[in-house]
């Protein structure tokens, strides 16, 4: 008789296989050699008495006992994952280092006061944030899970969960706005001293939702341009000029007075952002519930800037 093990470790590299499409991309998620990914579906294959993937040398399919078969043991994993979450959740403790990477600005202001709340429920677990802006390779880092802003990159060897978005909105001190008037149309930009987010490469384009929603270019006079948007939040409040800023980083001054939405607060730009994290067919307990807690949490920080206690 087959050892338990040995038929669910068969089954999850079949499912892998599966969902990949490909022997290959399994093999890198799983991080196994292609060979020992088809040896295993081999394995199973002999051990049901039929072919679950159609091959050839430019692609593979699944036969159609092979997507029944999917179809189930997709099912049963997802419950032995609950299984265990259920069990974690209610009598583990959360143990271990979790290493984060974090977008700088982002990650100091929202979600580096989110992941530290859990160091609280769980005292055996440990926190390393990295804050940097790079597309950084985590398997090669070390690294259990990072935040990613705008559009995912492809990926084989990585999952990910949406986590929201946010709005860019043009904003300016009420004192500038006094001496230089608030702009009410495109044409009017034209007069106003913008304070610029910019790093190497080509400048981007203020664009903004104008009426009807259709994008329209904002051409204003670029004369400070910075690559800090707290140094840029700085700038703002005292005046200098009109910027482009996250909500959750303009929302509280705008609360308090110390800054005003310019044009009507319509968005300059959306940007989204995900969780992403080594594809495994078993994610740690200890991810899961950083996870989780960012998903429950980051929404609501990204409208109100705020992060609750």
């Amino acid at each position: 008789m087959t050892h338990a093990a040995d038929r669910l470790k068969g089954v999850a590299t079949f499912v892998q296989a599966a969902e990949a499409g490909s022997f290959a991309v399994a093999a890198e998620r799983l991080r196994m050699t292609r060979s020992a990914v088809g040896k295993q579906v081999a394995g199973l294959e002999r051990r049901l008495g039929t072919r679950l993937f159609n091959r050839s040398t430019r692609r593979q399919s699944l036969t159609e006992d092979g997507q029944a078969y999917f179809e189930r043991c997709k099912r049963a994993l997802a419950e032995i994952d609950a299984a265990e979450a259920s069990l974690d959740a209610k009598d583990r403790q959360l143990t271990g280092r979790l290493r984060v990477s974090v977008p700088l600005h982002l990650g100091r202001h929202l979600a580096a006061p989110i992941l530290a709340r859990l160091l609280n429920a769980h005292p055996r677990l440990d926190l390393e944030l990295s804050f940097n802006d790079r597309v950084i390779d985590l398997l090669e880092d070390g690294i259990d899970l990072a935040l990613r802003l705008g559009p995912l990159r492809d990926s084989s060897t990585l999952a990910a969960r949406s986590l929201g978005h946010f709005d860019f909105l043009l904003c300016a001190a009420p004192r500038y706005l006094r001496r230089h008037g608030m702009p009410k149309t495109a044409d009017d930009f034209e007069r106003h001293v913008g304070i610029v987010y910019a790093r190497s490469g080509p400048e981007s384009p203020w664009l903004a939702a104008g009426a009807g929603g259709v994008e329209q270019e904002l051409r204003v006079q670029r004369r400070i341009r910075m690559d800090d948007l707290d140094a840029i939040a700085d700038a703002v409040l005292a005046g200098h000029g009109i910027a482009r800023l996250p909500r959750w980083l303009a929302a509280a001054h705008v609360q308090a007075g110390t800054l005003r939405w310019v044009w009507e607060g319509r968005h300059a730009q959306r940007m989204a952002v995900h969780a992403v994290w080594p594809h495994t067919p078993f994610l740690p307990m200890k991810t899961r519930v950083a996870i989780d807690r960012l998903a429950a949490d980051l929404p609501q920080a990204l409208e109100s800037g705020l992060v609750s206690r």
